[in-house]
């Protein structure tokens, strides 16, 4: 009894039944979860600069999430650009992180991309095509669980053998 085959672009054929993988099936369906992220933590507006710094290079962090008074994600800090600044006398130890802080956009016209413990890594990666990092929240954006970057998706594919 024949087999029927699928032919794919190039004249090569794939059994029936069989589904190419698509470019985000790289990740065999893996989701943000299983990135196995650190607990995020964030920092409120008013900390300090010292504080922040301090606790970013004890937890080996590149960008903290900074919350409003309400703590609603307000923005992030970039940990690399506020020691700059500070080993240039610009910022002060003293000083608040709002003045230091990068603004998350907030367009009418864009919806806002949720992710969470849930979301197919294949829509991390492209998210993470047009952004730094992810904020990872529950589905109702009350907290914030971790933060993933384009070297989580690195490492992970990596030790996965991808």
């Amino acid at each position: 009894m024949a087999t029927s085959a699928t032919i794919k672009p190039g004249g090569a054929s794939l059994p029936s039944g069989h589904v190419p993988l698509r470019t985000g099936d790289k990740y065999r369906g893996a989701v943000v979860e299983d990135l196995q992220l650190p607990p995020a933590f964030a920092l409120p507006s008013d900390e300090a600069v010292s504080r922040a710094i301090e606790l970013a290079y004890e937890r080996d962090f590149s960008y903290i999430p900074v919350l409003d008074r309400n703590r609603k994600p307000l923005g992030y800090l970039d940990v690399a650009k506020l020691k700059t600044k500070w080993e240039e006398g610009v910022a002060n130890p003293s000083d608040k992180l709002v003045n230091y802080v990068t603004k998350f956009r907030r367009v009418a016209g864009e919806p806002y991309k949720l992710i969470t413990p849930s979301t197919p890594l294949a829509e991390l990666e492209a998210f993470l095509q047009d952004n730094l990092f992810a904020l990872v929240t529950d589905y109702e954006r009350k907290f914030v669980l971790g933060v993933a970057t384009p070297q989580d998706l690195e490492s992970f594919v990596s030790r996965r053998g991808f």
